[in-house]
Formats: structure tokens, C-alpha cells, sequence
């Protein structure tokens, strides 16, 4: 297990003994507290560069940065090892613990109802649970709409191949709504569709794109690492999903649906501090009207004409005119 700290900066209060008030020490007291940043931690069970996880680093270092919580984490943490992790960090006095409990959900669950004054804010396939364990999730399913848009409107084969991690809910909404904008512009498209059944394994996801691509497909979803080393090799485009890659793939990444955790996080962190944080689905803001999705797309790889409807659907749907489909369900490759 490694674990980083980040110490933020205080505000100091300094007070002459013999100057100050019972009245006037209270009310000092009080400033401190407030001032005082939040302590928060953060469990991963893979390493921090992993594009799921580093959208998580990347809020809490940013709130960090500003001074609002002082952060500390933990990595490549075993899913054997993490209730002793939340253990440790509920001990230690954390006012907030964020991290992921998929595959180990009952384990994080007893640890928050044995430490019910900490707050605890989890990446879940379920639900919350009162008083302190709420979840949250990469509801980016409006930009991967979007994304499949541009996809469906630029293969040539009408062949688009997608591999993907475990076939779970977060993965699966995902995958439907790429699929679903893809046919709403071309309704000759098909998909063929793998799981690699691992969060990280770049060659195992690459040897499943090129077998697609030898099936025909010259666009690939890259839900996972290892998917765009394989276009860029056989020179098809590729579909980015929660981070933006274009500037490791020039000329190969078409667009990506981003997840950009930090109004989740923003709003976790002000209801620990204002003593109104309870359990609830922080899972909305993730979605684009709150900031939490975006699309980017490379203006110079797609037609002027699929970038204007793209942005004519993203502007329905941030006017609350259109509604992407939630389909957990896992998807299948068309016969």
C-alpha cells in the first residue's frame, strides 16, 4: 500500500493571553474551526494513473490545492485489504473517505455503520445508506451518446468494435448510449462487442481490438487502455471514454466522453463542512448540466457537418430537450 500526503495551508489565528475574553476565546475558537481544512482520504484499488480512479485524484487534488481539505490516499489497495484501509482512516479522525466498493460492498458498509460520525462517499452499483454512506458514480452516459454520434456518422465499414472492462452497470449505460447515438445517424451500423474482465490489462484489451478490427470494424470504443495503441497501429480512429487521450493518439482519437468528478466532489466536501452531509446518490453530478460530463471532439478528424448536429443534440440536452436512454444491461455484439 502507498500512501501520499498533500498538507494544505492554514489560516493561523495568533491570540495574546492576557488580552483576550472568555467571550472573545470562544469566538476565536470558533474561527479556527472553521478554518481549519477538512481532513479527507481516499482508498483506490489500482494505481491512481488508471482513468476511472485518476478522475477522483484529480478533484480531491484540486480541492486540496485550494486549501479546503488536507488529502491523504492509499493504492493498489486489495480488495482483501480494504475494510482494514477504511478502518485505519475512519480511526485516524478523516471527516470524509472516498473510494470505489464494487466487488466488495457489504465489507465497506459495516465499516461505515461502526463509524457513524465519518463520512464515507463510495463508487457503488447500489444504493445509499443512512446515516453516513452515500455513493456516486460516472454518470457520463450523455456525452458517450454524443460520442457514438460522431462514431456511427464517420466508420466507413458501418463496423464499430468495443471492448470494455466487466460488463457492469457503470460500464454497460455507457456502452448503450455510444451504441444508441451511433444508429440514431446511421442506422446500418453494427457493433462487435468483448469484455476483458479486468479494470487493467492494456495487451489483453489490445489483442481484442485488433481481432475486431479483423472482423471489419475501423472505429473502436476504448473503454479501456490498450484499445488506441491497437488503432494506432492499424491506423483505424478510436472513441476515448472518461479521460481525454488525443494528445497521447494525435490524428487517431475522434472524441471522448469526459468525466469530471469535481462537482461531486465539491459538494460531498461543503456538506461535511456545513454538518448537513447525509446519505444520498451523488450520482446527477456527474451529469453535463452539473459539469460532471463533457464532450471533446478533434474538429480536424470529423466533418463540419456531424460536429454541428453533435453540438445541436448536446445543447437539447443540456436544455433539458432530450433525454439519453439509461440501459444497464449488458451489451452484445449484433449477429
Amino acid at each position: 500500500m502507498k500512501t501520499i500526503k498533500n498538507v494544505t495551508r492554514r489560516a493561523a489565528l495568533t491570540l495574546a493571553a492576557g488580552a483576550m475574553t472568555v467571550g472573545f476565546g470562544l469566538m476565536a475558537s470558533t474561527s479556527m474551526a472553521a478554518a481549519e481544512a477538512l481532513k479527507v482520504a481516499a482508498i483506490y484499488t489500482l494505481p491512481v494513473e488508471q482513468q476511472w480512479i485518476s478522475r477522483i485524484h484529480k478533484a480531491l487534488n484540486a480541492a486540496a490545492e485550494r486549501g479546503d481539505i488536507e488529502y491523504v490516499f492509499s493504492e493498489n489497495v486489495a480488495n482483501t485489504d480494504y475494510e482494514r484501509v477504511m478502518r485505519e482512516y475512519a480511526e485516524q479522525g478523516k471527516g470524509l473517505i472516498v473510494g470505489e466498493v464494487f466487488g466488495l460492498e457489504r465489507a465497506a458498509r459495516k465499516v461505515a455503520k461502526d463509524y457513524p460520525e465519518t463520512a464515507f462517499l463510495m463508487g457503488s452499483s447500489f444504493g445509499a445508506v443512512a446515516p453516513n454512506f452515500s455513493v456516486f458514480d460516472n454518470w457520463i452516459h450523455e456525452p458517450s451518446y454524443l460520442s457514438g454520434m460522431i462514431a456511427g456518422a464517420t466508420t466507413e465499414s458501418n463496423v464499430i468494435g468495443m471492448v470494455g472492462g466487466y460488463a457492469i452497470p457503470e460500464v454497460n449505460r455507457l456502452m448503450h448510449a455510444f451504441m444508441d447515438g451511433a444508429r440514431e445517424v446511421n442506422p446500418e451500423v453494427k457493433f462487435i462487442v468483448n469484455f476483458i474482465d479486468s479494470w487493467y490489462d492494456p495487451p489483453k484489451a489490445k489483442e481484442s481490438a485488433f481481432a475486431m478490427m479483423d472482423a471489419g470494424a475501423d472505429i473502436m470504443y476504448a473503454e479501456r487502455f490498450g484499445v488506441s495503441d491497437a488503432a494506432v497501429e492499424r491506423g483505424v480512429k478510436a472513441v476515448g471514454n472518461v479521460i481525454d487521450t488525443s494528445g497521447d493518439y494525435p490524428g487517431t482519437i475522434l472524441a471522448s466522453a469526459l468525466w469530471h468528478m469535481e462537482a461531486t466532489i465539491d459538494k460531498a466536501i461543503a456538506n461535511v463542512k456545513a454538518g448537513s452531509f447525509e446519505a444520498a446518490d451523488y450520482g446527477q453530478y456527474s451529469f453535463m448540466s452539473y459539469g460532471g460530463g463533457s464532450l471533446v471532439l478533434d474538429e480536424a478528424l470529423v466533418s463540419t457537418e456531424i460536429v454541428e448536429q453533435v453540438r445541436s443534440k448536446e445543447a437539447d440536452i443540456l436544455d433539458g430537450l432530450f433525454r439519453v436512454n439509461v440501459n444497464d444491461a449488458r451489451p452484445v455484439s449484433d449477429n
